[in-house]
């Protein structure tokens, strides 16, 4: 085997939104936990269900499907919210249900076509496929630190 390929693998945590199947970095989760009602803030965007108190931090609450516009969710024991460590930032993202952790090797991996999608082409590193699946990988630094969410700022300081 080339260790020297292995070196450009990429583990992601795959996961489902309505029909479509996602993946993100399997570095920046934290950790995977059934959905519970988040506490509603007023005057938060719709996509930002509330916060949580997770082992006394206080976490804001995401929902994917909001965000993306794939109608009014719904909430069963599928649902999971997959709980992100970004720049020092814990956010939580409820999604549908969560597959697996797959590697995808750079064989797999082919850009994002350019073209209107649900999700804004900036946060789309490209598109994986692994076997019949194909999965969009999002680059949720940037997702997340977009300027409609912004949770995440460059120029916040550490307390």
């Amino acid at each position: 085997m080339d260790t020297n390929k292995t070196t450009q693998d990429k583990e992601v945590l795959s996961f489902r939104l309505a029909k479509e199947e996602y993946a993100i970095s399997i570095l920046k989760v934290q950790e995977i936990r059934g959905y519970e009602e988040p506490t509603v803030l007023p005057s938060a965007p719709a996509c930002i269900k509330g916060i949580m108190n997770l082992r006394g931090s206080i976490v804001p609450i995401v929902d994917m499907r909001i965000l993306f516009n794939f109608g009014e969710p719904t909430y069963d024991q599928f649902t999971v919210v997959i709980v992100l460590n970004i720049k020092n930032h814990i956010i939580g993202m409820v999604v549908d249900s969560v597959s697996d952790v797959v590697t995808l090797l750079d064989e797999q991996m082919r850009p994002a076509p350019d073209m209107g999608t649900n999700a804004d082409g900036d946060y789309i590193t490209g598109l994986g496929t692994v076997g019949e699946r194909m999965l969009i990988v999002l680059d949720i630094d940037k997702l997340m630190s977009s300027e409609q969410l912004g949770l995440i700022t460059n120029t916040q300081k550490a307390a």
